[in-house]
């Protein structure tokens, strides 16, 4: 069996394009280090709707230079399928270690396959790429880019010609042919030929942020703003200095792209400690920020953080589900009309804001792959902080346009002499407090959460903090209205719970929402904390449950 994975191991290293990861297997192999190998060597990263993620170094099961070749030459084989023999690919990149190499054998691939290949001018937000190939017309965007994921990871998203993420069936079908490239050495990769895109893509962009905003809405509100080490900053401020707000105060530490991500242990605003930086910066920040903004490394999602408290001195984080509901509150407000969706595992507000002011509402899976594909779409979102508030533009999570909005609505409601946190205290007394929270549980053994899925269907919970389970849906055999996911779905009276494994990341992932009714402001306080005594409960049942 050894003797057999050093000859993998050997097969792959005479292949291996890329003088680092050379050195790095051939270490490995002289080493006789088994147990890496046989890590490195016991399958190949999976290609799926969300493309490639994964640890950089050499083998299949990482990502790397010939990982990215292959990946390449099969979405190459599979355009040419579909009869885009000469059609162009865009591709984006992100400021992470190998990204703009990746960015580049895919050009090379494409150009060396006969299709035509652009690469963006530097490492942009990926909303940019999105933008980028509906307004080229292009055949299919790629963008090297891991978004949050810790430092040591990259990856590799795959766009077709609308400007949506994969979903099946193209994500098996460019599978299939991912797996059909026999050799490394069949792969054409020549040196030149392709484009270098300019900045005119970007103004093009940049032009259309305005068009998120209402003429002539105020623009006052002062915000402090964290790139998380990413590649946000640069847009960001362009996009704030061309809309009239106020200049953004940034958070120094962490406004330069860095792949190592210095400050942060995940570089995911959703994580403990990852704003601290920020709460930090708004607090010795005069005259006092109305709001935080922050972005994930490639500035598709964005967080917003406001003062909370007594005395306005503490700051709090908006849920993904609260930024969600005032964006939607907002875009009612001002007359938008067109569909409303957002994903099974976000708020069912949205469901009721959309209901009222008499405008179409979908629920679709998990990603904004399945999100930007709802018919008549004027505004999507889902809970892991993202928004798409401009889908004829970008049909696509976007961290930049939904700063812009929420900094529009902060602007209006600063105006009135009131803040984001009165519009949530009335929405929440207009159609109950809708009040989530997750249960996830990130592990080291992906076996773990097959077993903990394997023991809720087969001793499925009848009740959770003491509510009935009123109805319990399997996922994996799909409803009327969704296609078949890996997923639980549970209802009970007032209260919801759906429990997935992740399908970006090593985690199990359980989502909780209760709806406590308000008759009035004054009831507030006691709602919400019978909401938070409700969710902790059912965290705490639901976790006995599953085995984690």
């Amino acid at each position: 069996m050894h003797d057999e994975l050093i000859a993998q191991a050997q097969a792959w290293l005479a292949e291996d394009p890329d003088p680092e990861t050379r050195t790095e297997l051939a270490r490995l192999i002289d080493a006789k280090d088994h147990a890496e190998l046989a890590a490195r060597f016991s399958g190949t990263l999976q290609f799926g709707t969300a493309g490639l993620r994964g640890e950089l170094g050499a083998g299949p099961m990482r990502m790397n230079s010939s990982v990215v070749i292959r990946a390449a030459a099969g979405l190459a084989a599979y355009l040419k399928k579909q009869g885009h023999h000469d059609g162009l690919v865009v591709i984006g990149y992100d400021a992470r270690h190998k990204s703009y190499d990746f960015a580049r054998d895919t050009a090379a691939v494409m150009t060396g396959a006969g299709l035509r290949a652009a690469v963006l001018p530097r490492p942009l937000p990926t909303p940019v790429l999105a933008f980028a190939i509906r307004h080229l017309g292009a055949v299919a965007g790629v963008e090297v880019t891991a978004s949050h994921n810790p430092p040591r990871d990259n990856g590799y998203k795959v766009y077709l010609g609308d400007g949506s993420q994969i979903v099946p069936p193209a994500d098996t079908d460019i599978a299939a042919e991912i797996a059909a490239v026999p050799s490394l050495t069949t792969v054409r990769r020549p040196t030149e030929g392709w484009d270098t895109l300019d900045d005119s893509v970007l103004d093009a962009y940049l032009a259309r942020t305005d068009a998120v905003l209402a003429k002539d809405s105020p623009r006052t509100a002062r915000t402090v703003y964290t790139a998380m080490h990413g590649v946000g900053r640069d847009v960001l401020l362009a996009a704030f200095a061309r809309a009239g707000f106020p200049e953004p105060a940034l958070v120094t530490e962490q406004a330069d792209p860095d792949p190592d991500f210095p400050t942060v242990a995940f570089p995911n605003p959703e994580e403990p400690g990852a704003m601290d930086l920020a709460f930090a910066t708004a607090r010795a920040t005069t005259p006092a920020p109305d709001l935080i903004i922050a972005n994930d490394p490639d500035a598709d999602r964005c967080a917003v953080a406001v003062r909370d408290g007594q005395d306005g001195a503490d700051w709090r984080m908006l849920r993904g589900d609260e930024v969600g509901a005032l964006l939607a509150a907002h875009l009612v407000r001002r007359g938008a009309t067109g569909t409303f969706a957002e994903s099974i595992v976000s708020s069912s507000l949205l469901g009721r804001i959309a209901e009222k002011a008499g405008l179409p509402h979908v629920e679709t899976l998990t990603g904004f792959k399945w999100i930007a594909r709802a018919e008549g779409l004027r505004y999507g979102y889902e809970e892991a902080l993202g928004y798409c508030v401009d889908p004829d533009g970008v049909r696509d999570k976007d961290g930049i346009t939904a700063a812009l909005l929420i900094t529009e609505l902060a602007s209006q409601l600063k105006e009135e002499g009131r803040t984001l946190l009165d519009l949530l205290d009335d929405l929440a007394v207009e159609h109950g407090l809708h009040a989530t929270d997750q249960l996830s549980v990130r592990v080291e053994d992906l076996s773990l959460i097959t077993a903990a899925m394997r023991r809720l269907r087969e001793q499925p919970p009848t009740e959770l903090a003491g509510l009935p389970i009123t109805r319990t849906d399997d996922l994996t055999r799909g409803t009327d209205t969704l296609p078949p996911t890996d997923g639980l779905r549970y209802a009970l009276d007032g209260a919801r719970v759906i429990v997935r494994p992740s399908g970006t990341e090593p985690k199990l992932k359980c989502y909780l929402e209760v709806v406590v009714p308000v008759a009035n402001h004054a009831g507030l306080p006691e709602a919400r904390a019978q909401a938070t005594d409700l969710l902790e409960s059912i965290k705490r049942d639901l976790s006995t449950a599953a085995g984690i």
